[in-house]
This record gives structure tokens, sequence and C-alpha cells, in this order.
């Protein structure tokens, strides 16, 4: 938002310092009316402990969705692992409408995970598979398995295997440690990229999911980097006079979005991350800011304050990447900013103002209805999950900086809390591994 580009105006200077902090979730509301499931814990035929509760972990995801409401394990009445030893009469009493049961077995260096979901009315399997699985990998197994069993019941695809990225700052005698985080949707296996004594800002995710953009302080002046997530190595692609910020990955991953100032105010372009060719979108005396990608790739979302305050606009791009006309797409409140469109296009998510709050807000494309989906005071940041039913966004509780999650009707409320500092700038991966039964 602007006031975010004010302050990288004002900031300034990398090394490293190892700063890791779990997240944990708590969720806050919105499970009222939850459909209820029994998933029964899997069989395990090794000897050793499991790395990870592949049942809880399925059972977790399903109740964070608000979709759904896993029956307590003391309420479950057996403990069957495969069809042919569920007596369907028996769940039927329990009210839940279908039942997940699986079990794990030794397979070379790693496990082979089997599940199946039934219709306990029917006395039908609706699903079942069978997948390979390293001990590292056991909990995105368990993701998936959460994945298929979410799409297969709700229609929507799942995004429980998916990734979030964010920052962290660490004060400790006075001096702030930052950290750049990758970690699962659910705050576990945190992993810090980068670390530094000076500011990271706006990480992006490339739509494969191997590459992070995010702006860096390190040389004591915003510039840009695209980070490879599997090789560390990382490229500075932005680090003109002036201001170098918030970039966006385009949907073919071909291009970013970014702010640049170097020709006076910040405005709005596009470089090409093969040849590094600049092309200009807006050209205003105003601020422009905080560029998004509309899915389609022709248009872009943007801040401006153009009109005396920041709304957000959208412009056509044409086949060299010039800008036409903008349109302003909010009218509702004095201050809208940070724009994200949703993945099917119909949604436009946003930090809506009014007086000292600072909320999220959605609104509709079609209809223009604006519907504020937060009651926090201090909510930035906003970023879709790859299915759009979710939006993680920053927010501060208790004077800290914490991460937080809403669904797209408002009704499910999650907080994710590290045990030490701040944290802030989500950004939620793309899914990138599918699995179809």
């Amino acid at each position: 938002m602007l006031r975010k580009i004010m302050l990288l105006l004002l900031l300034g200077t990398a090394l490293t310092h190892p700063v890791r902090a779990a997240l944990t979730i708590e969720i806050t509301g919105g499970t009222e009316g939850a459909q209820p499931i029994a998933i029964v814990p899997f069989a395990w035929d090794g000897q050793d402990a499991l790395p990870a509760d592949v049942a809880e972990i399925v059972a977790a995801d399903l109740h964070r969705s608000g979709a759904f409401s896993p029956l307590p394990k003391a309420d479950l009445i057996s403990q069957p692992h495969e069809g042919a030893q569920i007596n369907f009469a028996d769940w039927r009493v329990l009210g839940a409408p279908n039942i997940v049961v699986g079990k794990i077995r030794p397979s070379g260096n790693g496990y082979m995970v089997q599940f199946q979901l039934f219709d306990v009315f029917k006395g039908a399997q609706i699903t079942g598979y069978s997948m390979a699985s390293s001990a590292q990998e056991l909990r995105r197994t368990a993701h998936q398995i959460s994945d298929l069993i979410y799409e297969v019941l709700t229609g929507k695809p799942g995004a429980f295997a998916t990734r979030i990225a964010y920052v962290t700052e660490v004060v400790t005698n006075g001096k702030s440690r930052y950290s750049l985080n990758v970690a699962d949707a659910d705050g576990y296996n945190p992993i810090p990229i980068l670390h530094s004594p000076s500011p990271l800002m706006s990480p992006s995710w490339s739509p494969d999911g191997k590459r992070l953009a995010y702006v860096s302080f390190e040389r004591r002046r915003s510039e840009i980097y695209i980070h490879d997530l599997a090789t560390r190595k990382r490229d500075r692609v932005a680090s003109s006079q002036g201001l170098n910020s918030a970039p966006a990955w385009s949907p073919d991953g071909q291009r970013l979005a970014l702010v640049l100032s170097k020709d006076g105010n910040p405005e709005i372009y596009i470089l090409n991350i093969k040849n590094n060719s600049l092309q200009r979108v807006t050209n205003n005396p105003a601020i422009d800011t905080e560029p998004g990608w509309m899915p389609d790739g022709t248009r872009l979302v943007f801040t401006s304050d153009r009109g005396g305050k920041p709304q957000i606009y959208q412009v056509s791009l044409n086949a060299n990447g010039n800008g036409g006309k903008p349109q302003r797409l909010t009218f509702e409140g004095d201050y809208n900013a940070h724009g994200v469109v949703s993945p099917d296009g119909r949604s436009l998510v946003m930090v809506h103002g009014q007086g000292n709050r600072y909320r999220i807000a959605v609104q509709d494309l079609s209809s223009k209805d604006l519907r504020i989906l937060t009651d926090t005071r201090l909510d930035e940041s906003p970023s879709f999950a790859p299915n759009g039913a979710i939006i993680i966004y920053s927010t501060e509780v208790n004077n800290r900086g914490v991460l937080a999650m809403v669904s797209l009707d408002g009704a499910v409320r999650q907080r994710l809390t590290q045990t030490e500092g701040d944290a802030r700038e989500p950004a939620w991966g793309p899914r990138t591994h599918r699995i179809k039964p």
C-alpha cells in the first residue's frame, strides 16, 4: 500500500543470521455448520514410530477448511482400516455421512500409504488411492490426501499441499533480524530462505513454485531479487536509481510486473525475465504501485492516488506490454489498496481503509459489491490460496505481527502465530503437484 512505499524510501542495509520460528494455527471462528466426517487412525505395519500421524493431519486440514468437523477419536466406535472391516450400519448411528480409513506399510526406504473414502449411508467407496512416500514427505502425502477428499466432497480443489512464503522480524538487543521463510500451508516445516539485518519485503511466487521474487535492502536501498528455491541461487533483476519494489509474477512465469521510480515518481513497469527488457505501463504524476495480474495475463490491477486518494485501477496490456487507459475499479470508501485478483478472475481482495482501521475486503468484479471480511484494525498484504477459497494476510494482535486466514465468504477464520518476533508479508504459493485417483 502507499504508506509502505513511503516506508521503503526511508529504510536502509544482508548477511546471514539464523531465525527459524514455527507457526501455530488457531481456529478463531467459522466451524459452525461444518459437515461431520469420521477419520479413523491409519494402521501401521512397521515397527518404528512414524514421523507423522497421517490421519491426524488429514483431520486437522479438513477441520481448518471450515467445511468439515472430524469426529473426536473417543467417539469412533471402531477402528477399521479398509472397506471390508467397516460395519456401515453401526457407523450410520453417528450421523457422519463419510468415513476415511487407511493403512501404511514399509516400502523400500519409505512407505506406501493407502486411504479409502466411503459414503456411510450408501455403504459405497467414493474414492481411494495408494501413494508412495518418503519419511520427509509423509506430511505432504497427508496433505495430498486431504486435497483429494476435499475436492471429491466439495467439488472444489484443495490447497492443503501448498506452501506459503512470509517475512519474520526478530528484535534482539534493539537490533532487528529479518528472515524470508517458506512453510507448509498449515505452518509446519518452516525453512528460512534468506536471513538479513536489513528489511525484506514483498515475496512473490513464480507460477511453477520454484522461485521467489522479493525486495531486499541489503545494499542500503530497495532492490528486487529472484531466488531459486532448489539451488539457493539468486539474481538481482532490478536495481535502478530510486525505488524498486512490489514484484508480481505473470501467469506464464515469463514476466515480472514491478514498481520503479527511475524516471521520477513511482510507475508500473513489466520486466521480461529472459532478455531483461522493460516496458513502461503507467505514466502519471501520481504514485502508481502494487501491481497484480489478472489470470489471463492481459491486464494488471494496481493502486494509485491519481484520483486524490488510494484506489485500485485496471489497465489492459497490448502486445508489447504497454498499458492502455486505466479504469478505476473501486469506489466505496476513501482507501482501497493492494488489490489481488482471485484465481478465477471473479473477485478482487484488497485492504479497505475506514478511518484509522484497515481491514481485508473483497469486491465482486461483476456486481461491484464489496464485503468486509475481517474485524481487526491493521490488516495488510492479502494473498489468495490457489483454489481461491481462503485469503492469507498479515495483521496485528497484542502489538505483534501475525499471519491470519479468512475464507472468501468471511465465515472461517484462523490465526498463525510464531513463537517469537513478528510475521508479515505472506504470499500463498501455487498448486504444483496434483494427484488424480
